[in-house]
C-alpha cells in the first residue's frame, strides 16, 4: 500500500500545481489515481519512444476517466530519446513521427501542453554548426505544423543552451515555452532574464531543487537567492507548475516546503 499525500493542494496557488507520473513505482493509472485527489494536474512522463513504453489506448481511456472524477488535467512530456535537430534524416523523421503518434494517442486527454526537448548534441558550440542545427529544427517544425497540429500546444523546454538560440523558431511557429528552472540553475543561466523575456509564452514551469551539479531534488535544496527569485516569478504566473521529482518522499517534502515559503512570501 502506497502512502497518500497528507493533504490536498488543489486550488492553493494562483497557478495549477502538479507533479510527474513517476512518484510511485507503479503504472501511469495507479500514480494518477493516488495523486489526483491532491493536485491540479499531472505531468505524464513519456520519456521513451519505444511502443511498449507508451501507454496503451486502454490506459489512456482509464486516465481520461479520472479527469472529471477529480477535476484533473494533464500535460504530456514527449519522449526525450528523439531529436528534430539530429543530423541524420532518418532520426529526424522518427522524431517527427513519434511526436505525431504521441499527440494522437493522448489527444482525448486534452493536455494543457506537450513539452518537447530540442537537444543540442554537438560537441562544438560553433556558429555554423548551431545554424545547421536550427535549420533542421525549423524544417521539422514546419512539417509538424503542416500536419495539422496546433503549434501553441507544443512547449519547448529550456535545456543546456540559451533559449535565444531557438527564439526565431519559437516566434515563427508560435510555440510555447516550458521553463525548467532546475535546468536554468544547473547550467548557470539567468532565471529572471529568461522569465522576463518569455513569460508571456510560457505555459508550464518545471520546478525542482538544483545545486552542486545535480537537479530534480526536493525544493529545500534551492539556495535562498534562487528561492527568492522563483517566488517572485511564481507570483506573476498563472499557468502550470510541475514539481518535477520522482519519488513520494521528494514530492511530499517539496509540497510542504512550497506551501510554507509561499505563505511567508505572501505576508
Amino acid at each position: 500500500m502506497y502512502p497518500p499525500l497528507p493533504k490536498s493542494y488543489k486550488g492553493m496557488f494562483p497557478f495549477k500545481i502538479g507533479t510527474t507520473s513517476f512518484i510511485y513505482p507503479d503504472s501511469y493509472f495507479q500514480n494518477v489515481k493516488m495523486l489526483a485527489p491532491y493536485l491540479d494536474e499531472i505531468e505524464l512522463i513519456l520519456f521513451e519512444s519505444t511502443p511498449n513504453s507508451l501507454p496503451s489506448n486502454h490506459e489512456i481511456k482509464d486516465l481520461f476517466s479520472l479527469t472529471n472524477e477529480y477535476d484533473l488535467s494533464y500535460n504530456i512530456h514527449l519522449p526525450i530519446d528523439i531529436s528534430l535537430g539530429a543530423p541524420e534524416p532518418s532520426t529526424q523523421h522518427f522524431a517527427l513521427e513519434t511526436i505525431k503518434q504521441v499527440i494522437d494517442l493522448t489527444a482525448s486527454l486534452s493536455p494543457t501542453t506537450y513539452t518537447l526537448h530540442l537537444p543540442y548534441d554537438e560537441i562544438d558550440f560553433e556558429n555554423e554548426r548551431i545554424k545547421r542545427w536550427k535549420e533542421r529544427i525549423h524544417n521539422g517544425m514546419e512539417a509538424l505544423c503542416t500536419s495539422g497540429i496546433n503549434s501553441r500546444i507544443i512547449s519547448i523546454e529550456t535545456l543546456n543552451y540559451p533559449l535565444e538560440w531557438v527564439e526565431e523558431i519559437l516566434i515563427g511557429f508560435n510555440l510555447s515555452v516550458c521553463m525548467d528552472l532546475g535546468h536554468l540553475i544547473l547550467y548557470g543561466l539567468d532565471m529572471k532574464d529568461v522569465f522576463d523575456r518569455y513569460k508571456n509564452r510560457t505555459s508550464i514551469i518545471h520546478l525542482h531543487g538544483a545545486n552542486e551539479h545535480r537537479d530534480h531534488k526536493p525544493l529545500e535544496f534551492l539556495s535562498s537567492s534562487n528561492l527568492k527569485t522563483i517566488l517572485e516569478m511564481l507570483k506573476q504566473f498563472k499557468g502550470v507548475v510541475s514539481i518535477e521529482v520522482f519519488s513520494y518522499e521528494h514530492l511530499n517534502a517539496s509540497l510542504k516546503y512550497l506551501e510554507s515559503v509561499w505563505k511567508k512570501h505572501e505576508v
